[in-house]
């Protein structure tokens, strides 16, 4: 925990990753939790935010010597090469019958998240280019998840083009979140945040963002791009 930091922003962000991990269960539940690719799937992101609540709870994180920063290459790379193992090997059986409309759905979340991302700027933890008074507009993303929602599944027809175009767009916003956030760490990478570098998501419970909810989020993006450009079942 960070001392000095209003209590009602771990609290937030707590909820807001617990609400992320339990949407993105409900998705695999729908996919069947008795199939091995689920229940691996589960047991892994039940494992990977008990691990990085402990490893962000040290000093693990801010070693900022190492390169890449360990964030990313222990806590975010094995997330994303899960994604890709799925998207190689379980296609079938399984991510085509992840519902298209809880995948859509769940980036509602992202609107929370650029909040604590406010918060923690306003406390010094991360740089305003991380937020949407900054470079940061994934909160367009969030906002506009149910509105897309609402538009492509409607009279029991999928939009696909609407969808491919929308998860395309807010996967472009995610990209530019991350970049800002890589190049704001206090590394020899940094090229932003200098005066306010982005250190807060080193620490618990924010070590979740990285971690946990933005691999989610990405997960989401990759599975349903692959569903509409196959036409796999929605």
């Amino acid at each position: 925990m960070i001392e000095g930091l209003p209590a009602y922003i771990p609290v937030v962000f707590v909820l807001t990753t617990l609400l992320t991990v339990g949407i993105f269960i409900f998705a695999i539940s729908k996919a069947g939790f008795e199939s091995v690719p689920g229940r691996v799937l589960i047991g892994f992101v039940s494992v990977w935010i008990l691990i990085h609540a402990a490893l962000g709870s040290t000093n693990f994180y801010r070693n900022f010597e190492t390169l890449p920063p360990r964030v990313f290459a222990v806590g975010v790379m094995p997330f994303l090469l899960l994604t890709f193992i799925y998207l190689i090997f379980f296609r079938r059986g399984f991510l085509e019958v992840l519902p298209l409309g809880v995948l859509t759905l769940i980036h509602v979340i992202r609107i929370p998240v650029e909040f604590v991302l406010l918060w923690l700027a306003q406390n010094g933890l991360v740089p305003f280019d991380m937020t949407f008074e900054g470079r940061n507009f994934d909160i367009l993303s969030g906002i506009s998840a149910p509105i897309i929602y609402f538009l492509a599944f409607r009279r029991g027809e999928v939009n696909r083009t609407l969808l491919i175009v929308w998860n395309i767009a807010a996967l472009a916003l995610l990209a530019n979140i991350v970049t800002i956030a890589v190049l704001a760490f206090p590394s020899s990478l940094q090229m932003v945040g200098f005066g306010q570098p982005n250190v807060g998501v080193t620490y618990f419970p924010f070590i979740w963002l990285p971690t946990v909810v933005v691999p989610i989020v990405f997960f989401s993006h990759a599975v349903s791009l692959w569903k509409l450009i196959a036409k796999r079942d929605l």
